[in-house]
Order: C-alpha cells, then sequence, then structure tokens
C-alpha cells in the first residue's frame, strides 16, 4: 500500500499542433507554444504559471490574452531561461504577444499600440577595468 502523496498541482500538458514564438527581456529567453482550442492553462516550466510566477507578475503576463479576448480558449506550454523573475515574466509577455500575432493577423495593431510586440534590447552595462562597477569610480581621497 504505497500512496504516493503530491504536494504539488498536477500539471497536464497539452497535445496536438502548436504555434511557436520565442520572448526576450534581458537575459531572459522565453519559448512559448501556442495551442488551439484550450482551456486556458498555461504551463511554465511545467508548473502552473501561477505557482512559478509571483502575482503581480501573472497578471503582467496575462494582460495581452485579457486584452484580446483569448484568455479562455487557447493553452500555453512555456520553457523560460535565464535572468530573474522579473525578466522571465516580461519575456513570456513578450512571447505570448508574439505568438498571439501568428494566430491571429488582426491583433497586431492592438498589442502594438499597447508595446508588446516590442523587444525591450536594454542590457546591463559591463564592469569597466578600474571602476567599482560599469560607472562609479572608487572613492576619490586628496589625501
Amino acid at each position: 500500500m504505497t500512496e504516493k502523496k503530491t504536494t504539488k498541482e498536477e500539471v497536464i500538458k497539452p497535445k496536438g499542433k502548436y504555434i511557436t514564438a520565442i520572448g526576450r527581456r534581458k537575459t531572459s529567453v522565453a519559448q512559448v507554444r501556442l495551442f488551439k482550442g484550450g482551456k486556458g492553462d498555461i504551463v511554465v516550466n511545467n508548473k502552473p504559471f501561477e505557482v512559478y510566477f509571483s502575482e503581480d507578475e501573472v497578471l503582467n503576463i496575462t494582460q495581452p490574452l485579457k486584452l484580446t479576448g483569448h484568455a479562455r480558449d487557447l493553452d500555453f506550454s512555456i520553457v523560460v531561461k535565464g535572468g530573474g523573475k522579473k525578466g522571465q515574466a516580461d519575456a513570456t509577455r513578450h512571447g505570448v504577444s508574439r505568438a498571439l500575432v501568428l494566430f491571429e493577423k488582426e491583433l497586431r495593431e492592438v498589442l502594438k499600440a499597447k508595446g508588446w510586440l516590442t523587444r525591450d534590447a536594454r542590457q546591463t552595462e559591463r564592469k569597466k577595468p578600474g571602476l567599482r562597477k560599469a560607472r562609479r569610480a572608487p572613492q576619490w581621497s586628496k589625501r
């Protein structure tokens, strides 16, 4: 009588044909798969996205779906790598927006107006030799 007790929620991965898109932000990369005819399930790195991301980040990711009205009829499977949670959430939103445009061409104008199709290209500036950070010089002392 060996019963397995699972503390995590059971994750059902969507199957079938899908549309692929990639979203990026800082050093984070999100590979997004959009499955048609779903129930609105979003899986991130084999976990429900509400478990993987915080509440604020969940709202950030679902913005394009709520705006376009596809929050309940599409499933997403997302693999996110690199960076922190905030960068991963922004990369996921970018990838979801791109996938929606591939799914329906008419959504491009709406998503473009919100700025969700534009890749935020800002990166961390590298540290230079002789400085403490990228631009911060050591404290100067007269004597």
